[in-house]
């Protein structure tokens, strides 16, 4: 019985005086290190779908086991940036450290399209600054140093009219017969002429006064 203790309190003792290396064999092997590097700090990083941790200071040091099943890809991601994503096709040996370099770019926000399709433009020349520009009774601005420009849709429901409107003169009314293609300028042009019926000027008050007083004296002689 004495012999049998003493065997297995050897065992035991020649257990714990083992490396810690040769433990580690029989937990999973030998470790080595990728060392992954990206342009990004906070990304978070993947050995296939397995999560590593985030990146700081544009670097994650992962370990791996040299005895256990090779990671055959690294995926790097971040919300608001594309995926990078590359096979593994070397493996760090024992000790060693294997450098990685992902590359992250912002995604693009996406261009909204124009309502109606592409744009062209007219361009109303007038004689008179400050006209009212009217396309089929939509007010599109005045005219500023003899022109303005007015911008539609391409594929919109196209004008048929343009009018040109100023106070004190007469209101020029046109056809729009061309259409401008994308980026393209159609020209149109616009006369004003003064109006042949200006509008009566205010009486004056010293002429209403002077009237009041005149109908009111004619009335005083008439009843004396």
């Amino acid at each position: 019985m004495k012999k049998i203790i003493t065997v297995l309190l050897s065992f035991g003792l020649l257990l714990m005086l083992l490396p810690s290396s040769a433990v580690a064999a029989t937990i999973g092997g030998d470790q080595a290190w990728f060392n992954v590097h990206c342009n990004v700090d906070g990304a978070a990083v993947y050995f296939d779908g397995d999560y590593k941790g985030v990146t700081f200071d544009k670097i994650l040091t992962v370990p791996v086991y040299t005895t256990a099943t090779p990671y055959k890809t690294i995926t790097v991601e971040m919300d608001g940036y594309t995926t990078w994503t590359d096979d593994i096709s070397g493996y760090p040996e024992m000790g060693d450290t294997l450098d990685v370099y992902a590359t992250i770019n912002p995604v693009p926000t996406p261009v909204p399209t124009m309502i109606g399709g592409d744009m062209g433009f007219y361009t109303v020349y007038c004689n008179v600054d400050g006209a009212s520009v009217y396309f089929d009774s939509d007010y599109k601005g005045t005219i500023s140093n003899g022109e303005l420009t007015v911008s539609v849709y391409t594929t919109g429901t196209p004008y048929s009219t343009y009018q040109v409107k100023m106070q004190g003169y007469d209101t020029f009314t046109g056809q729009i017969t061309d259409y401008p293609a994308k980026g393209e300028i159609v020209k149109l042009h616009a006369s004003l002429t003064p109006s042949t019926n200006p509008t009566p000027a205010p009486v004056s008050i010293f002429v209403v006064v002077m009237g009041l007083v005149a109908a009111g004296f004619v009335f005083f002689v008439r009843k004396n």
